[in-house]
């Protein structure tokens, strides 16, 4: 299934056609020794030798007698393969390659493969429909199925097109997506990759009582909502669902709490940890993980006019717990409170979390990993290797109880923040108040949305915990968890 965003379609072929003369012929070389393969001339030859040596890794473009690219990888290492499919679209682009054949993947193990692949896709994406000028050319590599089985291919895209899609939300102006337009992009998703949305509307969101989310909302002319996405299939390995929560605040102003200093720049992308739930659905869905998943995602905007959420006001969550509001801009713990609330009549097996949540977590991670907390050493250890596996590498907060303590309120039972110390870990504990399972939460304030390109993220949104989850999600499947 290909995503419009991307701009690189993968082809399986079988080996033994021929699919065009006219192709760009792609080279992987990992091993020095696969030169002998090659009928290169010494210049060349001799160029590549050189890569290896200082241990570098590189695209070369000849052009002798038929267009033509190396790609030459010195290591194993699926990071740097996935740098190097990010470089190949590049090359690929500006040399106007529109058709070319991938060679060589055999060399890696199915890791590097996979990630090389990923690379080469997620390099594609391109988020520009509000430009007059397109630049939007499709490219066609052809890759052996002798080489990655017809299966593999298709995966890797539909995972990738996950990523492309929480990256499009992301990046979306927040004219563009409010609340009720995020509820009908879910629904668009779930019916083009296969799995059920219910959207409740203001008056169940009131009958249930989610005062943070009807709290939040106050200050806005746009109704919230609240968007139950479900994935079962029959063959689930797990009889209670994963439930994942996404933080939907399509534009945040702070409220009465109001950002100064150009610090309400970029907050469209306040909804990050929301995109990530439908991007990770998207992927597990259409690929048929057999795992049964659940995504929440309550949505509002942050804004504010004379009914808006005011510093000292006290309201009721959707458990009965008062919260006493220190700061209108410490929002989105309220919205995901009442959603963990909402997650209890699931009987989960675990609930994660994800939201762009705390600037004290980004404060630690910067754009190259994410902050973690949680109560379950053994699947946060679980998800720790997922991040490894997939380089988007996870760091645990310290989660003491003296971080409770900071919350406490003399005329609530909370408090929305905890003071100037151990913000992210205070924000973490508050949400931990509202669970009664086993549960993860996911601050991705420092990757979510970046200003410039980091390692293999671009600018803007970065889709950043879609192959983290998926990755978690297949290895539980596959266990039988």
């Amino acid at each position: 299934m290909k995503n419009s965003y991307l701009n690189l379609e993968l082809i399986s072929y079988n080996s033994t056609n021929n699919t065009s003369k006219d192709a760009a012929k792609v080279v992987f070389i990992s091993e020095e020794k696969q030169l002998e393969k090659h009928n290169l001339n010494s210049s060349l030859s001799k160029k590549i030798t050189s890569i290896f040596k200082n241990e570098k890794d590189e695209i070369i473009t000849t052009f002798e007698d038929s267009q033509s690219f190396w790609v030459i990888a010195t290591t194993d290492d699926a990071e740097k393969n996935r740098k190097l499919g990010i470089s190949l679209y590049k090359a690929l682009a500006k040399e106007n390659s529109e058709i070319s054949i991938l060679e060589g993947l055999n060399s890696l193990t199915d890791k590097s493969k996979n990630s090389f692949l990923e690379g080469l896709l997620m390099g594609s994406y391109k988020f520009n429909p509000y430009l007059k000028k397109k630049e939007n050319k499709e490219l066609k590599v052809y890759v052996s199925n002798d080489e990655f089985s017809e299966t593999s291919l298709t995966q890797v895209t539909n995972l990738i097109n996950g990523v492309a899609l929480t990256r499009t939300l992301v990046n979306e102006p927040p004219n563009k997506l409010d609340s009720v337009m995020f509820s009908e992009r879910i629904a668009e998703a779930g019916k083009k990759y296969g799995f059920d949305v219910e959207v409740l509307q203001k008056d169940k969101i009131v009958e249930l009582g989610m005062g943070g989310l009807l709290g939040v909302n106050q200050g806005s002319e746009v109704p919230p909502t609240f968007n139950i996405m479900t994935y079962k299939p029959k063959n689930a390995s797990n009889k209670q669902p994963l439930v994942l929560v996404g933080k939907g605040v399509t534009f945040d102003t702070g409220g009465y709490s109001l950002k100064t200093g150009g610090h309400m720049s970029t907050m469209k992308s306040d909804m990050g940890g929301a995109a990530t739930v439908v991007g990770i659905m998207a992927a597990v869905a259409k690929n048929e993980l057999p795992y049964y998943v659940i995504g929440l995602v309550p949505a509002t905007d942050n804004k504010i006019d004379g009914k808006a959420l005011l510093v000292d006001d006290v309201i009721t969550m959707m458990d009965g717990t008062t919260v006493e509001i220190q700061n209108t801009d410490a929002e989105g713990r309220l919205i995901l409170a009442d959603a963990l609330s909402y997650a209890k009549q699931y009987k989960p097996e675990l609930v994660v979390d994800m939201a762009t949540l705390t600037g004290a977590a980004a404060a630690i991670t910067g754009p190259f990993g994410i902050a973690m907390a949680g109560n379950k050493q053994e699947k946060m250890d679980e998800l720790k290797q997922a991040g490894e596996n997939t380089y988007e590498r996870l760091i645990q907060l310290p989660f003491w109880k003296e971080f409770e303590e900071l919350l406490k309120s003399d005329v609530a039972d909370l408090k929305n923040i905890g003071g100037p110390v151990g913000g992210a870990s205070t924000a973490g504990k508050f949400l931990e108040h509202f669970t009664d399972y086993d549960w993860i939460h996911l601050d991705i304030a420092g990757p979510a949305f970046l200003k410039d390109a980091q390692g293999s993220n671009p600018s803007g949104g970065t889709g950043v915990g879609v192959r983290l989850l998926y990755d978690f999600i297949k290895l539980r499947a596959k266990e039988g968890n």
